[in-house]
């Protein structure tokens, strides 16, 4: 049962804008320590966006991987206000939000999380389609569900092009390689599965960056060996609406082209007056404190410290969230804040069905089947929600198990380009279905 805030009404008042990992990881040692807290965010749920993906090849509904964010606020004792920040006015202490709605703080911390960068790519904002929110999952998966019908009545091929060889491009590339092979089959057994075509761009020489050289010549070997076509040490020079034109002068047939090639703080970021850094990041100091501010915090992706930057991942957002918290609490009982300093875990990174890479910091190093299986625990392990955490576990593994039977496909309606419709309207584009197609051979 969610316990309600016993906080003194005349306690500091923290607010805490993002509801991510960094936003909600700093909730609980706040309210512990006696203070009011106020969490604000547009959407009225959270995202796991490590499983964006999964959502957006059709294993995943988009419910499973999103957990209402006031619900979490009020567990701990904190109070939820849906609304996007717009301005902040450090010197009164007080931030607004784009609904029109004031509040008043004695300390902020933000962790709004950062967007898509196109690096200036031409034509790439117009003509990719992006997987960093819940909707951009479900207008891609649409998009892909739409592609693969097409091939029954249409000649010709389906050509998707990842843009990215970090974590998110690998595992879209090698589960839409899979995902050709077992829609098509049970779906439209008449249509060649080799009419889809998959590519992988990347501009740097390697896939993986941050893993070890064999962990990346690994993951390279498990997409080839699934047909993609992996371009490395590849610049784009533009995206139009079917093809990707490469520096070197070849253009790339690209009926969906998938940006995951790096992230940017949000267009509304520059709004709030304070410093920011590479890609509009937020400059922070050595205790996360927005340079030049005494009473704000950054966290997590939208936080960058020059000197000591941290990789854009879950762990750090979660532990910068925490630190932030502590900070507060410190200054709070008159002490001196101290330096964050980040616990590297290890990463991960699925390659596809019994394929993935694992890293961790004390030297293991895991790929194949186990690597697998661990990425899968340790997903289900973060995933907020009981009721989410065994869907998500029925629905992948009865999608694996399966695999190469049919198994299941989440679609949705027919689709619709999110990128065309107003703000309200794409709130409104998450209602879905689930089809299930299971064949005699597959376990029941």
């Amino acid at each position: 049962m969610a316990r309600k805030s016993q906080a003194d009404p005349d306690a500091p008042h923290v607010v805490i804008c993002g509801a991510g990992f960094g936003g909600l990881s700093a909730i609980r040692g706040l309210t512990r320590a006696g203070m009011r807290v106020t969490l604000v965010d547009g959407h009225l749920y959270s995202t796991f966006q490590p499983l964006l993906y999964q959502v957006a090849t059709a294993g995943l509904n988009p419910g499973d991987v999103a957990y209402p964010a006031g619900g979490f606020a009020r567990r701990y004792g904190a109070v939820f206000r849906r609304g996007e920040l717009a301005a902040i006015d450090p010197v009164s202490r007080r931030i607004k939000l784009s609904n029109g709605r004031d509040l008043g703080y004695d300390y902020l911390i933000l962790a709004t999380g950062v967007t898509t960068a196109f690096y200036g790519v031409k034509g790439a904002a117009e003509n990719t389609f992006g997987l960093y929110t819940r909707t951009d999952a479900i207008v891609l998966r649409d998009h892909l569900m739409a592609g693969f019908e097409r091939l029954s009545v249409e000649d010709g091929d389906l050509h998707v092009t990842v843009v990215g060889g970090g974590a998110t491009g690998v595992e879209l590339a090698g589960t839409l390689a899979e995902l050709r092979r077992t829609v098509l089959a049970s779906t439209f057994p008449d249509v060649d599965p080799a009419r889809v075509r998959v590519h992988l761009v990347e501009m740097a020489p390697y896939l993986l960056g941050p893993f070890d050289e064999k962990l990346r010549e690994y993951a390279k070997a498990q997409l080839l060996g699934r047909a993609v076509d992996v371009r490395l040490d590849t610049r784009i020079s533009e995206v139009t609406a079917d093809h990707v034109k490469l520096v070197h002068g070849e253009d790339l047939p690209s009926d969906i082209t998938v940006w995951a090639a790096g992230v940017a703080a949000g267009p509304g970021v520059a709004a709030w007056g304070l410093p920011q850094g590479k890609g509009g990041r937020l400059v922070v100091g050595p205790d996360l404190r927005v340079q030049g501010q005494d009473r704000i915090f950054a966290v997590g992706d939208i936080a960058v410290n020059p000197d000591n930057p941290t990789p854009q991942l879950a762990q750090p957002a979660i532990q910068s969230g925490r630190h932030a918290a502590a900070q507060i609490v410190r200054l709070e009982k008159g002490a001196a804040t101290e330096p964050f300093r980040y616990h590297d875990k290890g990463t991960m990174a699925t390659i596809g069905r019994r394929s993935a890479v694992v890293q961790l910091a004390g030297g293991l190093r895991l790929r194949g089947t186990l690597a697998w299986l661990a990425w899968f625990a340790l997903h289900l392990v973060y995933l907020l929600g009981g009721r989410n955490r065994v869907i998500t576990l029925i629905n992948l593994t009865y999608r694996y198990l399966c695999w190469g039977h049919g198994g299941t496909v989440i679609v949705g309606d027919e689709p619709v380009d999110a990128r065309q419709l107003p703000v309200a309207s794409k709130n409104l584009f998450l209602q879905t279905v689930v089809v299930y197609r299971p064949e005699p051979n597959c376990p029941q």
